[in-house]
């Protein structure tokens, strides 16, 4: 499958999307993919732009780690302590099942970052609170005691568990993603860069609530869990492979275990049941931006919300998907 290129703006949907953002919103990139075509909507948003989509990158990681069980790479059983070098300490024992799940007793985020400094350098500079190196996670790794299997949601888990899916490939996780998904899907761009050296030219920088710009979020730690860019385009096509069948790792869709209240995961994507809709979705947030990825499977629709802001487009993403027929 080759993504084909957006088509300008649709101006019902730009301005749909401004009515559920507004003014807040100044650069945002939304899609609805539908059985009869595509709809764009490019506010702000150069074409060739590509953009930080967060956590979704999550749910890319749980299609490669599906993935990585239809080719035998890794087992339901398989551990971190299986593909990553963390000697005897205790969590390499955690199973990559419960990693995707979120259900691995790990924390949200790695010990050792010095979360509140991080966080006030975020909040008042604008600046990247990841930028580890694999070698620096697995450090941190080292020192971690996982608490009891529960549904607790972490970034932390995720980061561990692409780059053991990718050890288990011989490869990194990087190149994981370009050779089996950007490739085979003809994503461009579709990206995971590990120092801003990596970003491409037309790489589009986000700011926070009151406008100040932010640094890009990039870090080699950081890519399973938040870490990938990726054009409008890119995400439209991505959001078509996994309605049309053609997405490596699609039982990474099927929900497997409760997350939280009603909803439910299969690896990372959640499942919601929405007015009669069931709805496969996950959300990101960065320093600077947001977005939301979400499919109604059974209508073959999906919506798709990126804003170069960092107030939530959750609830737009809901209402286009709504929309879409």
């Amino acid at each position: 499958m080759t993504t084909e290129p957006t088509r300008g703006t649709d101006g019902d949907l730009a301005t749909r999307v401004r009515t559920l953002l507004g003014r807040r919103h100044r650069e945002v990139a939304a899609a609805v993919v539908t059985p009869g075509g595509v709809r764009t909507a490019l506010l702000g948003v150069p074409p060739e732009a590509d953009l930080e989509i967060g956590s979704v990158s999550k749910g890319v990681t749980g299609l490669l780690y599906a993935d990585a069980l239809d080719r035998g790479e890794v087992t339901a059983t398989s551990t971190l302590g299986d593909h990553l070098d963390l000697g005897g300490a205790p969590v390499a024992g955690v199973r990559l099942a419960d990693l995707a799940t979120h259900r691995s007793g790990l924390p949200r985020l790695a010990p050792g970052t010095q979360v509140l400094r991080r966080t006030l350098a975020l909040w008042r500079h604008g600046t990247n609170p990841y930028g580890e190196t694999l070698a620096e996670l697995l450090d941190q790794a080292r020192r971690v005691t996982p608490g009891p299997e529960r549904s607790r949601y972490s970034n932390f888990g995720f980061e561990l568990l692409g780059h053991a899916v990718a050890s288990a490939a011989g490869t990194t996780y990087a190149d994981l993603v370009r050779a089996r998904v950007a490739e085979p899907l003809g994503l461009e761009p579709f990206y995971v860069p590990a120092t801003p050296d990596e970003l491409r030219p037309e790489a589009l920088l986000g700011r926070d609530r009151r406008g100040k710009v932010q640094q890009a979020w990039t870090g080699e730690a950081l890519g399973p869990a938040g870490g990938i860019r990726a054009s409008l385009d890119a995400v439209v096509g991505l959001t078509r492979a996994l309605l049309d069948g053609t997405a490596p790792g699609l039982r990474a869709l099927d929900p497997v275990a409760p997350l939280a209240g009603a909803a439910r995961v299969g690896a990372a994507w959640v499942t919601l049941d929405v007015r009669g809709r069931t709805v496969t979705w996950h959300n990101g947030g960065t320093g600077g931006f947001r977005s939301w990825l979400g499919l109604d499977r059974a209508a073959g629709t999906g919506a798709i919300v990126v804003s170069a802001t960092s107030s939530s487009v959750d609830r737009a993403g809901f209402a286009l998907l709504a929309d879409a027929r």
